[in-house]
């Protein structure tokens, strides 16, 4: 099974971390059944995961995590608009503008928590283009697994709504478009600023050479970044065979809850393989679930 790197060839980004529980929890279990492969027969966001009671002891999933600021690199995207933006790129698929890099050094040196109020969406209603400009546009693939990632959000238990358009315009909260010159497998996006989700996620051309649910996984995977989450394996970028890596500072706090170690099903791992489902895992939802 080959497996493919965010980071790398494709989408490298913050992490999710775990490190130590308070005492005073009991770490909550996802049920036994069976995920390794998780079915969602209409893709309409609905599959074969048990409900389960997430309780009060589920907390933050995106604050408090910690960020990898060694492999940062500048780089200047042109918009399907036309314009121009620069930016730094962190772990190789989140895009941050100075200011936002500078605020995260800041709070990443005190050992505070990142991503907070200003850093999650606020607005209730998402609008997202598929773009289908010349020189941009999604192909007919492309344009399926986009509708299957909308329908997962869609079916979370959240105060969001997105809705879905396919134009050649990018006059939308978030904006999906195909990066011709890139063969390789991924895609880029950033993090929420103003409570505003992150526009612009990038699916590089190399994802046509990839199965309509690795897509799927993909995209869902980009905007899971626009509305605020980080990479589950920081700690590790066990998904990627890697060991030994850290995030480099000392924010990284465990989520009351959630695993303290490698989650085989979140779709937010660093790097993905050539055969995934695209659907949520049970912590993906635990997460976005109680943060919106």
């Amino acid at each position: 099974m080959k497996f493919t790197s965010f980071a790398m060839a494709a989408c490298g980004l913050f992490a999710l971390s775990s490190c130590t529980t308070d005492n005073a929890i009991t770490e909550q279990l996802a049920p036994t059944t069976d995920l390794a492969f998780i079915v969602d027969v209409n893709e309409d966001g609905n599959t074969n995961m048990p409900a389960y009671e997430f309780g009060d002891a589920i907390a933050e999933h995106v604050e408090g995590h910690s960020l990898d600021f060694t492999s940062m690199e500048k780089v200047t995207e042109t918009r399907p608009d036309g314009t121009t933006e620069t930016m730094w790129r962190l772990d190789g698929d989140v895009d941050v503008t100075e200011e936002q890099l500078r605020e995260l050094q800041s709070m990443d040196a005190n050992g505070e928590k990142q991503y907070r109020t200003n850093n999650l969406v606020s607005d209730n209603y998402i609008t997202v283009v598929g773009y289908t400009g010349s020189g941009y546009n999604l192909t007919s693939k492309m344009r399926t697994a986009l509708q299957w990632a909308v329908n997962n959000y869609n079916a979370l238990n959240t105060n969001k709504t997105f809705s879905l358009s396919f134009a050649a315009s990018t006059n939308a909260d978030i904006v999906v478009y195909r990066n011709v010159s890139n063969n390789g497998a991924g895609g880029v996006a950033g993090f929420p600023s103003g409570g505003q989700p992150y526009k612009w996620v990038q699916i590089y051309n190399g994802m046509e050479n990839y199965n309509t649910n690795t897509n799927e996984h993909v995209m869902t995977h980009e905007i899971g970044h626009c509305m605020g989450l980080r990479h589950t394996d920081w700690f590790s970028r066990q998904s990627c065979g890697q060991s030994g890596e850290s995030a480099g500072s000392d924010g990284a706090v465990h989520i009351p809850g959630t695993p303290t170690g490698y989650d085989a099903n979140s779709i937010m791992l660093a790097c993905f393989s050539s055969n995934e489902d695209g659907e949520f895992g049970y912590y993906d939802r635990v997460a976005l679930e109680y943060i919106y």
